[in-house]
């Protein structure tokens, strides 16, 4: 039979439960109850899975071991740098350090940074560390705002992206039982082949739909069972709509929803776990440094492991570059390699800003959690004098009731002035209420975005289906100011 046939569905629900991937352990029952699970302080509308860890030796090594072993390797990686990357060798020289001046973590600071525009420069080979016929694929951005960044990896690097997934899919609730539907890019794009490996590493059946054609993907849930779906947040929000539209709902199995690509809230999160009736988590990672697999949440949704065996996680000031040492007041996120073999990435400005979650996690894993990402440094918007992030309107829109999480911020010049106006859907039977309601709801929101940003903006209600729908990462700003 195929796997849209009963026989074969059934047979899955059957396997639910305590089995798990190779090395993967289930580490405490389930709890919560189907109509709604309080997680990390959020109600779920989902079964809160059950606490799996894959490799428990990695992920749970006592802080001490953990740190030894990142000295250990951060040591080693600068070296290699130092030897193999002439453009890292310039950079150190510059900076006048060399690898002998490490000899503690907190040394890692006296390394220079790495920026996007330093691996454009290096394009395509240049960043490379091993020989060509050491490469065994390649990846690299679009380029779509400049040259495009290239990675290489190695045998060995492909092999620790699918360990670095499969802890990520364990850690979200997936298990051999599960049929995993992919909707990320696949091509020089790391997330669709990213999770791809990861899953089959875990052993679970992996469904290779890439990204588009949307009601085909729906149609897909529906033949084979999907019961894990792959995406970006507003795509999987495309797909609930759509689902919704169709009547589908009743035929979709999903239970899990793994969403990365872009940023997203804690409110469009419930959003998603209503609209597609799954258990979603966050995950990150960038190309730059690896893919997805850098961290994840785990089913206590409270914040995202980073895979420090792996990565060394700093948090610095973004206007002053220097390390922050309140973790928790967050700053911008730097990454270092400590394992990659084809490019090893040093001190790496990410521009995504976040914070560290102090204490244990009770699911057991020891690696430093990480806050979802509130913004990134190079997509705010300045708006007479106001520092404005997308995340911050976002949060605001959806804590009104009757308000979707699609929408669009639109900046303008008025004159000498700068404007703000954010087109937002509204619930169908809103947009066609009396006018007075709707007056109500535009001003509701006007309020709660000049709350957040300390701004006050224009907001117009727009009809449902009428801001664009993006079958990847949604572009939710336009900036129509002229260039200076």
């Amino acid at each position: 039979m195929t796997p849209g046939g009963g026989q074969y569905r059934d047979e899955k629900k059957r396997r639910v439960g305590r089995r798990v991937g190779r090395r993967g352990r289930a580490v405490s029952r389930l709890n919560g109850a189907e109509g709604g699970t309080r997680v990390g302080g959020l109600m779920t509308t989902r079964q809160k899975p059950e606490n799996r860890i894959w490799n428990p030796a990695c992920e749970c090594m006592p802080r001490p071991a953990l740190e030894a072993l990142q000295l250990e390797r951060l040591q080693a990686i600068v070296k290699v740098a130092w030897e193999k990357v002439g453009y890292y060798r310039a950079k150190m020289e510059a900076a006048g350090v060399r690898p002998e001046d490490i000899r503690a973590l907190v040394d890692a600071a006296l390394l220079p940074f790495t920026t996007k525009d330093d691996l454009r420069a290096c394009f395509p080979y240049q960043a490379f560390a091993t020989p060509l016929e050491d490469v065994v694929r390649i990846h690299a951005s679009s380029g779509t705002t400049g040259q495009a960044t290239v990675v290489g990896y190695t045998r060995q690097d492909l092999d620790t992206w699918s360990e670095l997934m499969a802890r990520l899919h364990t850690a979200a609730g997936m298990t051999r039982s599960d049929i995993v539907q992919i909707a990320f890019g696949y091509g020089f794009f790391t997330g669709g082949i990213g999770h791809h490996y990861g899953v089959e590493k875990v052993g679970a059946a992996v469904l290779p739909v890439s990204s588009g054609k949307s009601e085909r993907q729906i149609q897909i849930m529906k033949d084979y069972g999907s019961t894990v779906l792959i995406c970006t947040p507003s795509y999987g929000m495309y797909l609930a709509e759509l689902i919704e539209a169709t009547g589908s709902r009743p035929d979709i199995k999903l239970r899990l929803g793994l969403f990365g690509g872009e940023a997203w809230t804690d409110a469009m999160r419930q959003a998603l776990e209503r609209g597609l009736g799954v258990f979603a988590t966050d995950n990150y990672g960038l190309s730059e440094v690896l893919g997805p697999g850098v961290s994840c949440e785990c089913v206590e949704q409270h914040g995202m492991h980073l895979a420090e065996d792996h990565f060394l996680p700093e948090l610095i000031d973004p206007a002053t570059g220097r390390v922050v040492t309140a973790a928790a007041g967050g700053g911008e996120l730097v990454l270092t390699t400590l394992t990659k073999q084809g490019i090893p990435v040093i001190r790496y400005r990410t521009r995504d800003l976040c914070t560290f979650y102090e204490g244990d996690c009770p699911c057991g894993r020891t690696g430093r959690r990480m806050s979802k990402v509130s913004a990134r440094s190079d997509d705010m918007l300045i708006i007479r004098g106001v520092n404005v992030y997308p995340q911050q309107i976002e949060e605001a829109l959806l804590s009104v009731e009757g308000v979707t999480p699609n929408y669009q911020i639109v900046a303008s010049r008025k004159g000498a002035l700068d404007d703000l106006e954010v087109l937002v859907e509204v619930h169908e039977s809103l947009f066609f209420d009396e006018m007075t309601k709707q007056q109500s709801i535009k001003q509701a929101i006007e309020r709660r975005i000049e709350v957040a940003v300390g701004l006050h903006v224009n907001v117009r209600l727009v009809e449902p289906g009428s801001t664009p729908r993006s079958e990847g990462k949604a572009v939710r700003v336009i900036d129509r100011r002229p260039r200076s």
